[in-house]
């Protein structure tokens, strides 16, 4: 049963009035780990790794990273949400690319912080990390 929720957004990269899923508001009762349920039937699922070595997407049950790929009329749409200490947020494109580079951005803040283990050597910014490093962990790819 889908208990699927839609919100009416633009896309962060083309400014496209577009219907999405709706990420699950954050519950102050629980913790992420009860939010993490609340993912379940709709179109977000979590996402752990990112880049070549499958480094840590956050920092559990504080800071964790979710994706949705859906199709509307117009294409497809990728979406990237986030879960901070009860403080959720998503973004939709109508690029992977393009959420695949906001995706990167917010992980390597997370790195680059001290939040969640990313590699041990950071570039300055997210646009210096290796292509390989700027993408889903592989195993998480299909």
């Amino acid at each position: 049963m889908s208990i699927q929720t839609m919100t009416r957004t633009a896309t962060a990269d083309s400014a496209e009035p577009v219907t999405a899923p709706a990420l699950p508001a954050g519950d102050r009762a629980g913790d992420g780990y009860d939010w993490m349920d609340t993912l379940e039937g709709t179109a977000w699922s979590v996402l752990p790794n990112w880049g070549s070595e499958g480094w840590d997407a956050g920092s559990w049950p504080y800071i964790i990273f979710t994706v949705a790929r859906i199709r509307d009329g117009s294409g497809e749409l990728f979406g990237y949400g986030t879960y901070v200490e009860g403080d959720t947020s998503a973004y939709g494109f109508r690029s992977q690319d393009a959420c695949f580079e906001a995706v990167t951005a917010e992980v390597f803040f997370h790195w680059a912080s001290g939040q969640s283990d990313g590699p041990d050597s950071l570039p300055a910014t997210a646009a210096g990390l290796p292509e390989e490093d700027r993408k889903p962990y592989p195993v998480w790819t299909t």
